[in-house]
């Protein structure tokens, strides 16, 4: 549901932000068609892919030790927390590692989570967070709260929309590992490097919102995947 201005958080409230909300209050019809097709979608694919999911647990149980999903808090629009779902393609605790990004060839991800990083496979769990409302099929990805935190005053624009399991800036940094990969410190070449590039797509995308677009957006997305 999108909120009027008074209703938003108030370090969302501020005049960097107020154009990119200008914008979609004036299509609050197109939103509400994205939400009914990210819901009705959502439904449809977990039917049809619930074998294939049934497949990939039975390869993560066999893999490593551990359980099947992997669930980390993000924050998705207006601010709210939420537990993202993910199938497991670490190894088991990995929560408890001091760093939040990964590298290319991370000795934490298991042999099964290469191909399932790989081809995205991953992320099908998070269909149960769009059914739940929490997250959009495009959108900004979500971040830890750690790097919300991180955020510019006009970052902020981005969470007037769910947050996405793909975007533009997904599709341009689908091999993000490879930046990072000989980084000294990882989490602050993210933080002042990538995540900056990454919002100005996200914001972009916000700027320019439409459900045509977004649908080309999943497109590119399967395509830059198989690709």
């Amino acid at each position: 549901m999108f909120r009027e201005w008074e209703d938003l958080p108030e370090y969302m409230k501020t005049e960097l932000v107020h154009p990119y909300y200008e914008k979609l209050s004036k299509k609050k019809k197109s939103l509400y068609i994205k939400r009914l097709f990210d819901l009705t979608a959502a439904v449809g694919m977990l039917v049809i892919l619930f074998p294939v999911c049934l497949i990939i647990s039975v390869l993560i149980a066999a893999d490593s030790e551990g359980g099947i999903f992997f669930c980390q808090e993000r924050v998705t629009q207006y601010g709210k927390k939420f537990w993202i779902i993910k199938f497991r393609t670490m190894t088991e605790n990995t929560g408890k590692f001091a760093s939040q990004v990964t590298v290319k060839n991370d000795s934490r991800v298991t042999k099964v989570g290469k191909v399932l990083r790989k081809y995205r496979l991953d992320e099908l769990p998070q269909l149960i967070n769009i059914i739940l409302g929490d997250m959009s099929f495009v959108g900004p990805r979500p971040e830890v709260p750690c790097f919300v935190k991180e955020y510019t005053p006009e970052m902020f624009a981005t969470l007037l929309l769910p947050a996405g399991v793909t975007s533009e800036a997904s599709i341009c940094y689908k091999d993000e590992e490879r930046f990072l990969n000989s980084a000294d410190n990882t989490e602050e070449i993210y933080i002042h490097q990538i995540l900056p590039d990454k919002m100005a797509y996200n914001l972009k995308s916000i700027d320019r919102f439409s459900v045509i677009r977004e649908l080309g957006t999943m497109v590119k997305t399967v395509l830059a995947v198989v690709g």
